[in-house]
């Protein structure tokens, strides 16, 4: 299994909290589709079998015209062996969905979409300065559940207006409609953003570290009795209704990574592409591919699988380390045992709930220094 992420990076606005790589203005629109097409011919080789996943993200992919998305895709088929059953998703915001590119988006290949809700409460949007209203959310969402059946929405909770109460209303505006898919992510103050620069200027209060623990846990167990799997940190699914296109990053599948601050995974090699609409467009003009690299060791190797496999509610296989590195691992992992962070069945170790808030950080303290 392998999958292919081509980065849209184009928005109509920036998000406060947001550090993806993107940019507002569309004047270079053109050449940058046309050096993504060419970087997939380019890298054509990079996979070593069959496409079984496609994903547009972004940026805003839906900010594209139906026929721009649709060159992007063919060049996507002239190029590469695609699973007839691929799962082929296009990343969308309210404010860019209308029945005529619902229709457009399924006639050029789509079959699922993932679209930035974030909120139902028009307070929360504004603060997270999204370009869509409450309104948007909840109309566009109805509509395009009508297109596509397999359908994801993103929730952001621990936002500092935003009370246990709202982001209850929140979770369950999502189960009433029935999505199949939702993912939710605690907001994050990362580096050079203009949320950062804010609370450090106090223009906006800082996040409640023990709120969004808090609003974590509930949110578990609401959609767990909502009937969602809860197969990763942050994403829950109707029976059969899994991402196998993320399912296949915490699987350790080989992945290509189309656009400026793509990054390519092939098991052994992680490459990234420059993240500089420019200077991309311009090594691609010129036939060469804007990326870096660096080899993985066999325990650097170990230590993604530990993190990845942690996230996931399969856990770590035991039975896929050595001797050595299990009786190592169950070592360190007593403590969290001991403290009910996390379990082990069937020769497998993964986190409870509680464990679920600490992830990267037990993560970080199973890493291995040697392969041992």
């Amino acid at each position: 299994m392998s999958g292919i992420y081509i980065h849209i990076p184009f928005c109509k606005q920036a998000c406060n909290y947001c550090n993806f790589h993107f940019a507002t203005s569309l004047l270079k629109k053109g050449d940058m589709l046309r050096a993504i097409c060419r970087e997939l011919v380019l890298r054509a080789d990079y996979l070593p079998e069959p496409v079984q996943t496609i994903y547009f993200g972004g940026g805003t992919p839906s900010i594209l015209s139906v026929v721009e998305l649709a060159m992007i895709l063919d060049t996507v088929r002239s190029n590469y062996a695609i699973d007839k059953n691929a799962e082929i998703t296009l990343e969308s915001n309210p404010d860019d969905v209308d029945a005529d590119k619902l229709k457009g988006w399924q006639a050029a290949g789509f079959n699922r979409l993932s679209m930035g809700v974030q909120s139902f409460f028009e307070t929360d949007l504004q603060w997270m300065n999204r370009a869509h209203n409450a309104s948007q959310a909840k109309q566009s969402l109805e509509l395009a559940l009508r297109y596509f059946p397999n359908m994801t929405i993103d929730l952001i909770y621990g936002t500092p207006g935003l009370t246990d109460a709202m982001w209850e209303q929140n979770v369950a505006a999502a189960i009433k409609f029935n999505v199949p898919h939702i993912s939710c992510y605690a907001l994050t103050v990362e580096p050079k953003t203009p949320l950062d620069k804010m609370i450090r200027e106090h223009r906006r209060p800082d996040v409640d570290p023990d709120q969004q623990s808090a609003q974590f846990l509930w949110l578990m167990q609401r959609l767990r009795n909502a009937g969602y799997e809860h197969y990763e940190i942050s994403n829950f699914a109707k029976p059969g209704f899994r991402s196998r296109h993320n399912s296949s990053y915490w699987q350790g599948k080989p992945y290509l990574g189309i656009g400026p601050s793509a990054h390519s995974f092939n098991g052994t090699e992680r490459k990234w592409n420059v993240a500089n609409n420019q200077q991309y467009i311009r090594a691609l003009a010129e036939g060469i591919l804007p990326a870096d690299s660096e080899s993985l060791t066999a325990v650097q190797q170990l230590n993604e699988y530990i993190m990845i496999s942690l996230r996931t509610a399969e856990g770590i296989d035991l039975r896929r380390l050595s001797a050595s590195q299990k009786d190592a691992l169950v070592k360190n992992a007593q403590k969290y045992l001991k403290q009910n962070k996390a379990v082990i069945q069937n020769d497998k170790l993964f986190l409870t709930d509680e464990g679920k808030l600490y992830a990267d950080g037990i993560a970080a303290d199973l890493f291995f220094e040697s392969a041992a």
